[in-house]
């Protein structure tokens, strides 16, 4: 249920059309909850439909004009409901780990090759992310949230640092296992 409660918090920070929306999350949102161009009008229809969200008046309406959307405070209510309501942590599922599973019973060929291409991609994400870190949030920016929005920025650069140094040590450990294995 994750998807309406990001595209609610999206526009609490910012009345904004589908097309904005879909810009924003590639931009920043997607960067820990992903969602395709369609889920993102799909759930804006939902949201308009539960009464959540609702399209900004538009001066001239016209045909395929973009509707900016705003939530109301039904829309309101249910992000903060659902702010404060516990949630337990999600099991880490990732395939990687369990194809290095695997490969410590049928081999591994392949495997190598793709743990260098993910620590590539791991290292790239945090260049990125910690570009984002000095770009937005320069000493001084310590509004409640600013201060919030950081620590968001601040857990994934602190999972890409993770993810670095876990593939580093895992190519390592490729290094001395004996020929063949």
């Amino acid at each position: 249920m994750s998807l309406p409660h990001a595209i609610l918090t999206a526009l609490v920070e910012k009345p904004s059309s589908g097309l904005e929306l879909t810009r924003r999350f590639d931009r920043s949102i997607g960067y820990f909850w992903s969602a395709t161009h369609q889920q993102i009008y799909r759930e804006l229809g939902k949201l308009e439909a539960e009464g959540y969200i609702r399209a900004l008046p538009s001066e001239q309406p016209a045909r395929g004009q973009k509707k900016a959307y705003e939530v109301l405070p039904a829309g309101r209510a249910e992000l903060a409901r659902w702010t404060a309501a516990p949630q337990e942590p999600k099991a880490q599922r990732d395939p990687l780990l369990l194809r290095l599973r695997a490969a410590a019973v049928v081999g591994t060929d392949g495997i190598e090759a793709d743990l260098r291409h993910h620590l590539d991609l791991h290292r790239r994400q945090l260049a990125e992310y910690e570009e984002i870190e000095k770009r937005d949030f320069p000493p001084g920016k310590d509004s409640a949230q600013d201060r919030l929005q950081h620590l968001v920025l601040r857990a994934g650069i602190e999972l890409e640092t993770f993810w670095t140094r876990w593939l580093t040590d895992a190519l390592e450990e490729f290094e001395r296992l004996p020929e063949g294995e």
